[in-house]
């Protein structure tokens, strides 16, 4: 008995703790990360923002979050129920799953395993049945519509990804996001030693972000001017504060992906920072990833959906598999 509570039970009951405390550090940093966004674009279109609830607004992601929870359901009537209170829940619960594996700090990690990009990429590949089921179980011509052109899309974009992080992988020689970063450490931690040549893959992984998350300018699955918003159009209330939440889980976990993969992770910019600790330059590089995405959605206008596909299949594809070509030519001979 001795033996089973030391082993097993106090083990799981450490992960559990631990996986409580990430979730709700995810989710309040998401709050502000909201608002963070919404102040961008406001910034940008020279107003305001929100402003009202709390100093300075900072507790509008909250009071929106109770206005979700305190309004009622609706089901469309002819909707199937089970799969449509299901869809929101399996895109936040795969969103929030994906987080286990991101190291925040050297040994800071939830579960530090040896093929983590391949977790990250399968459980971010499962994401789409969410939103698949939500625009079928609707049982409704614009959100099964709008399904389809999300699948379609974030299926495109997922190719260009994981070539990407081929390139990442040859260069670093391992699947463990920690090797990755600790492969990073040259002179710099910012401007590392492949940051430079990998720079086209790095652009191409953040559009290819944009797209996988449905962010504009390639929201077209949620395009309120020919879907009606798009795949939750017939969803309110919590299960819609579901599906955003998701949508923001996978964007923050991209942000903190392509800082692993390009940007040092938790190395310091400069070698003569490395006073400051690992954790707060994880953060910081994230929230500079964050801001790049708030300003594109501000500034850039949507695309049409036959401008994606080609983008996707006909400009990313042969590049990313070119770089591809080079990386592994420069590994094995140069």
């Amino acid at each position: 008995m001795d033996s089973l509570l030391i082993n097993y039970l106090i083990p799981l009951l450490i992960i559990a703790f631990k996986s409580v405390f990430l979730i709700t550090a995810l989710l309040i940093t998401i709050a502000f990360l909201l608002l963070a966004d919404r102040k961008i674009w406001a910034a940008v279109q020279m107003r305001r923002g929100p402003n009202v609830v709390g100093a300075f607004g900072l507790l509008q992601s909250f009071a929106d979050l109770l206005k979700f929870v305190l309004k009622e359901v609706i089901i469309p009537y002819n909707a199937d129920k089970f799969v449509f209170l299901l869809a929101p829940f399996v895109t936040t619960v795969f969103a929030i799953s994906a987080w286990a594996v991101i190291p925040f700090d050297a040994g800071l990690v939830l579960a530090d395993i040896n093929i983590g990009i391949l977790y990250i990429l399968a459980i971010s590949s499962l994401g789409v049945y969410g939103i698949i089921m939500g625009g079928w179980a609707s049982n409704s011509k614009y959100p099964f519509l709008g399904a389809l052109r999300s699948a379609a899309q974030m299926v495109s974009y997922e190719v260009s990804i994981g070539f990407v992080i081929i390139t990442v992988i040859l260069l670093s020689g391992s699947l463990n996001l920690s090797d990755i970063v600790n492969a990073q450490a040259g002179n710099y931690g910012f401007l590392n030693w492949y940051f430079i040549p990998l720079f086209p893959m790095f652009v191409v992984f953040f559009i290819s972000a944009l797209a996988e998350t449905n962010r504009p300018p390639f929201d077209l699955p949620e395009a309120e001017s020919e879907l009606v918003a798009g795949f939750m159009v017939e969803y309110s209330s919590t299960p819609y504060l579901m599906f955003m939440l998701g949508e923001y889980v996978s964007i923050v976990l991209m942000c903190a992906f392509g800082t692993i993969l390009f940007l040092g992770g938790w190395l310091p910019i400069f070698p003569f920072l490395d006073f400051i600790p690992g954790f707060v330059w994880f953060v910081l590089k994230v929230c500079f990833m964050f801001f790049l995405f708030a300003m594109v959605k501000a500034i850039v206008p949507r695309y049409r959906y036959d401008q994606l596909m080609r983008l996707g299949w006909k400009v990313f594809l042969p590049l990313s598999l070119l770089m591809v070509a080079l990386t592994a030519t420069y590994v094995v001979f140069i």
